[in-house]
Protein backbone atom coordinates (compact mmCIF):
# COMPACT_ATOMS: atom_id res chain seq x y z
CA UNK A 1 0.00 0.00 0.00
CA UNK A 2 1.33 3.23 -0.96
CA UNK A 3 2.08 5.80 2.25
CA UNK A 4 3.91 8.42 0.82
CA UNK A 5 2.56 11.90 1.00
CA UNK A 6 1.12 13.22 -2.11
CA UNK A 7 -0.45 16.62 -3.18
CA UNK A 8 -4.35 15.14 -2.64
CA UNK A 9 -4.29 12.36 0.06
CA UNK A 10 -5.37 9.09 -1.14
CA UNK A 11 -8.26 7.40 0.54
CA UNK A 12 -9.03 3.21 1.21
CA UNK A 13 -11.95 1.89 2.08
CA UNK A 14 -11.51 -1.16 4.70
CA UNK A 15 -13.33 -4.47 4.67
CA UNK A 16 -16.56 -5.06 6.48
CA UNK A 17 -15.72 -6.34 9.77
CA UNK A 18 -18.29 -6.66 13.28
CA UNK A 19 -19.14 -3.61 14.64
CA UNK A 20 -18.03 -2.60 18.24
CA UNK A 21 -20.87 -1.04 19.06
CA UNK A 22 -23.84 -2.13 17.74
CA UNK A 23 -24.61 -6.41 17.69
CA UNK A 24 -25.39 -7.85 14.70
CA UNK A 25 -24.22 -4.88 12.89
CA UNK A 26 -20.90 -4.94 10.06
CA UNK A 27 -18.85 -1.84 10.54
CA UNK A 28 -16.31 -0.61 7.56
CA UNK A 29 -14.20 2.35 7.46
CA UNK A 30 -12.53 4.47 5.00
CA UNK A 31 -9.18 5.73 5.79
CA UNK A 32 -6.28 8.23 4.60
CA UNK A 33 -2.75 8.58 5.81
CA UNK A 34 -1.39 12.23 7.50
CA UNK A 35 2.31 11.87 6.75
CA UNK A 36 4.14 14.96 5.67
CA UNK A 37 4.56 18.61 5.71
CA UNK A 38 0.72 18.84 5.26
CA UNK A 39 -0.59 16.39 8.11
CA UNK A 40 -1.24 18.92 10.69
CA UNK A 41 -3.33 20.51 7.95
CA UNK A 42 -5.41 18.04 6.81
CA UNK A 43 -5.66 16.70 10.26
CA UNK A 44 -7.40 19.85 10.84
CA UNK A 45 -9.65 19.65 7.72
CA UNK A 46 -10.71 15.85 8.40
CA UNK A 47 -11.26 16.14 11.96
CA UNK A 48 -13.74 18.57 11.20
CA UNK A 49 -15.30 16.78 8.71
CA UNK A 50 -15.94 13.86 10.97
CA UNK A 51 -12.48 11.79 11.46
CA UNK A 52 -10.63 10.58 13.55
CA UNK A 53 -6.85 9.92 14.05
CA UNK A 54 -5.19 6.89 14.91
CA UNK A 55 -1.38 6.80 15.00
CA UNK A 56 -0.78 8.12 11.43
CA UNK A 57 -4.12 7.43 10.13
CA UNK A 58 -7.36 9.62 9.95
CA UNK A 59 -10.82 7.57 9.63
CA UNK A 60 -14.45 7.61 10.11
CA UNK A 61 -16.79 4.86 9.31
CA UNK A 62 -18.13 4.12 6.28
CA UNK A 63 -20.80 1.74 7.27
CA UNK A 64 -23.15 0.52 3.88
CA UNK A 65 -26.34 0.20 6.01
CA UNK A 66 -25.86 2.16 9.10
CA UNK A 67 -25.12 5.59 10.32
CA UNK A 68 -25.69 5.50 13.89
CA UNK A 69 -22.15 7.03 14.30
CA UNK A 70 -22.11 10.71 14.74
CA UNK A 71 -19.34 12.65 15.52
CA UNK A 72 -19.49 15.74 18.83
CA UNK A 73 -17.99 18.22 19.78
CA UNK A 74 -18.16 20.26 22.71
CA UNK A 75 -19.13 23.99 22.21
CA UNK A 76 -16.31 25.12 25.08
CA UNK A 77 -17.29 28.85 25.76
CA UNK A 78 -20.99 27.88 26.20
CA UNK A 79 -20.70 25.01 28.83
CA UNK A 80 -21.30 24.96 32.28
CA UNK A 81 -20.72 22.27 34.42
CA UNK A 82 -24.09 20.51 36.21
CA UNK A 83 -24.21 19.85 39.60
CA UNK A 84 -22.75 16.18 39.53
CA UNK A 85 -19.49 17.82 37.29
CA UNK A 86 -18.98 20.10 39.98
CA UNK A 87 -18.62 17.41 42.58
CA UNK A 88 -16.47 16.10 39.93
CA UNK A 89 -13.97 19.23 39.33
CA UNK A 90 -14.14 19.25 43.77
CA UNK A 91 -12.84 15.34 44.18
CA UNK A 92 -10.21 15.99 42.17
CA UNK A 93 -8.91 19.66 43.23
CA UNK A 94 -5.96 17.92 44.74
CA UNK A 95 -4.85 16.67 41.41
CA UNK A 96 -1.46 18.11 39.18
CA UNK A 97 -1.97 18.03 35.70
CA UNK A 98 1.27 18.40 33.44
CA UNK A 99 1.67 18.19 29.27
CA UNK A 100 4.51 16.41 27.82
CA UNK A 101 5.58 15.93 23.88
CA UNK A 102 3.85 13.03 22.84
CA UNK A 103 6.46 10.59 24.41
CA UNK A 104 5.78 6.78 25.90
CA UNK A 105 6.79 5.78 29.45
CA UNK A 106 6.68 2.68 31.07
CA UNK A 107 4.33 4.19 33.90
CA UNK A 108 1.80 5.15 31.36
CA UNK A 109 1.83 1.51 29.92
CA UNK A 110 1.24 -0.12 33.33
CA UNK A 111 -1.72 2.22 33.82
CA UNK A 112 -2.88 1.38 29.99
CA UNK A 113 -2.29 -1.64 30.70
CA UNK A 114 -4.05 -1.92 34.02
CA UNK A 115 -7.41 0.00 32.32
CA UNK A 116 -7.39 -2.15 29.35
CA UNK A 117 -7.68 -5.35 31.36
CA UNK A 118 -10.32 -3.58 33.76
CA UNK A 119 -12.20 -2.01 30.73
CA UNK A 120 -11.67 -3.70 27.75
CA UNK A 121 -10.73 -7.37 28.17
CA UNK A 122 -12.67 -8.58 24.90
CA UNK A 123 -11.69 -5.15 23.00
CA UNK A 124 -9.38 -4.61 19.94
CA UNK A 125 -6.76 -3.23 22.13
CA UNK A 126 -6.84 -5.59 25.11
CA UNK A 127 -3.41 -7.54 23.41
CA UNK A 128 -1.38 -4.46 22.87
CA UNK A 129 2.73 -4.47 24.13
CA UNK A 130 4.56 -1.85 25.40
CA UNK A 131 5.40 -1.42 21.87
CA UNK A 132 2.22 -0.80 20.74
CA UNK A 133 1.77 1.62 23.03
CA UNK A 134 4.70 3.47 21.94
CA UNK A 135 3.43 3.62 18.59
CA UNK A 136 0.35 5.13 19.41
CA UNK A 137 2.11 7.80 21.14
CA UNK A 138 4.48 8.43 19.22
CA UNK A 139 3.33 7.74 15.63
CA UNK A 140 1.95 11.09 14.86
CA UNK A 141 3.17 13.94 12.28
CA UNK A 142 0.76 16.15 14.18
CA UNK A 143 0.61 18.33 17.20
CA UNK A 144 0.30 15.80 19.66
CA UNK A 145 0.27 16.17 23.30
CA UNK A 146 0.32 13.71 26.65
CA UNK A 147 -1.30 15.66 29.31
CA UNK A 148 -0.69 13.47 32.58
CA UNK A 149 -2.82 13.78 35.68
CA UNK A 150 -1.13 13.07 39.46
CA UNK A 151 -2.08 12.88 43.03
CA UNK A 152 -0.03 14.99 45.19
CA UNK A 153 2.80 13.30 46.11
CA UNK A 154 4.00 11.53 49.40
CA UNK A 155 4.78 13.99 52.16
CA UNK A 156 8.37 14.29 52.29
CA UNK A 157 8.87 12.59 48.99
CA UNK A 158 10.64 14.24 46.56
CA UNK A 159 8.85 12.02 43.76
CA UNK A 160 5.63 12.84 41.84
CA UNK A 161 2.72 11.91 43.40
CA UNK A 162 1.48 8.71 42.12
CA UNK A 163 -0.19 8.51 37.85
CA UNK A 164 -3.53 7.67 38.24
CA UNK A 165 -5.13 9.37 34.54
CA UNK A 166 -3.45 10.45 30.91
CA UNK A 167 -5.00 11.89 28.06
CA UNK A 168 -3.40 11.49 24.36
CA UNK A 169 -4.45 14.94 22.89
CA UNK A 170 -4.45 16.39 19.26
CA UNK A 171 -4.32 20.55 19.43
CA UNK A 172 -6.45 21.67 16.31
CA UNK A 173 -6.82 25.15 14.60
CA UNK A 174 -10.31 24.92 16.58
CA UNK A 175 -10.29 22.93 19.11
CA UNK A 176 -8.78 19.55 21.44
CA UNK A 177 -9.21 16.32 20.05
CA UNK A 178 -9.20 13.50 22.81
CA UNK A 179 -7.86 10.89 20.50
CA UNK A 180 -7.22 8.57 23.95
CA UNK A 181 -7.32 8.70 27.39
CA UNK A 182 -7.17 6.17 30.09
CA UNK A 183 -6.98 6.00 34.18
CA UNK A 184 -6.72 4.34 37.12
CA UNK A 185 -9.98 2.47 37.65
CA UNK A 186 -9.98 1.89 41.31
CA UNK A 187 -10.56 5.45 41.57
CA UNK A 188 -13.89 5.16 40.68
CA UNK A 189 -15.40 8.15 43.17
CA UNK A 190 -12.95 10.52 41.32
CA UNK A 191 -15.02 9.93 37.90
CA UNK A 192 -11.90 10.63 36.08
CA UNK A 193 -12.65 10.21 32.78
CA UNK A 194 -15.59 12.68 33.15
CA UNK A 195 -12.97 15.17 34.97
CA UNK A 196 -10.35 15.04 31.82
CA UNK A 197 -13.03 15.71 29.61
CA UNK A 198 -13.87 18.49 31.93
CA UNK A 199 -9.94 19.62 31.87
CA UNK A 200 -10.10 19.42 28.87
CA UNK A 201 -12.82 22.14 28.05
CA UNK A 202 -11.14 24.56 30.43
CA UNK A 203 -8.03 24.02 28.39
CA UNK A 204 -9.78 24.65 25.16
CA UNK A 205 -11.45 28.14 26.82
CA UNK A 206 -7.81 29.12 28.03
CA UNK A 207 -6.65 28.65 24.85
CA UNK A 208 -9.45 30.21 23.26
CA UNK A 209 -10.28 27.32 21.19
CA UNK A 210 -14.00 26.97 20.56
CA UNK A 211 -14.22 23.06 20.72
CA UNK A 212 -13.08 19.97 22.32
CA UNK A 213 -13.63 16.94 20.16
CA UNK A 214 -14.98 13.77 21.38
CA UNK A 215 -14.73 11.30 18.70
CA UNK A 216 -18.21 9.45 17.73
CA UNK A 217 -21.40 8.56 19.63
CA UNK A 218 -23.99 6.07 19.01
CA UNK A 219 -27.47 6.06 20.59
CA UNK A 220 -27.84 2.82 22.36
CA UNK A 221 -23.96 2.03 23.22
CA UNK A 222 -23.35 2.04 26.55
CA UNK A 223 -20.12 2.62 26.66
CA UNK A 224 -20.52 5.97 24.38
CA UNK A 225 -23.29 6.83 26.44
CA UNK A 226 -20.75 9.88 28.47
CA UNK A 227 -20.22 11.66 25.94
CA UNK A 228 -23.86 13.02 25.25
CA UNK A 229 -23.73 14.51 28.66
CA UNK A 230 -21.47 17.94 28.02
CA UNK A 231 -23.63 19.85 26.56
CA UNK A 232 -24.01 22.12 24.65
CA UNK A 233 -22.32 20.41 21.93
CA UNK A 234 -23.12 19.73 18.40
CA UNK A 235 -23.73 16.58 15.81
CA UNK A 236 -22.04 16.24 12.18
CA UNK A 237 -25.28 15.34 10.45
CA UNK A 238 -26.12 15.26 6.77
CA UNK A 239 -26.16 19.24 6.85
CA UNK A 240 -23.13 20.01 8.88
CA UNK A 241 -22.73 20.62 12.56
CA UNK A 242 -25.81 20.41 14.14
CA UNK A 243 -26.52 21.79 18.04
CA UNK A 244 -27.84 18.72 19.77
CA UNK A 245 -31.40 19.11 21.26
CA UNK A 246 -32.11 16.76 23.79
CA UNK A 247 -35.02 15.80 25.40
CA UNK A 248 -33.97 16.95 28.93
CA UNK A 249 -30.67 18.28 30.19
CA UNK A 250 -28.84 15.30 32.10
CA UNK A 251 -28.22 16.19 35.91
Amino acid sequence: MNTQATSSPQFYLTAPAPCPYLPGEMERKVFTHLVGARATDMNDLLTQGGFRRSQNIAYRPACENCRACLSVRIIAKEFRPNRTMRKVLAANADLTSTVFPAQPSTEQFSLFRRYLDDRHQAGGMSDMSALDFAIMVEDSHVKTRVIEYRLPPEEGSERPGELVAVALTDILSDGLSMVYSFFNTDLHKRSLGTFMVLDHIRRANEMGLPHVYLGYWVNGSQKMGYKIRFLPQEHLMSQGWTRYQPDADPS
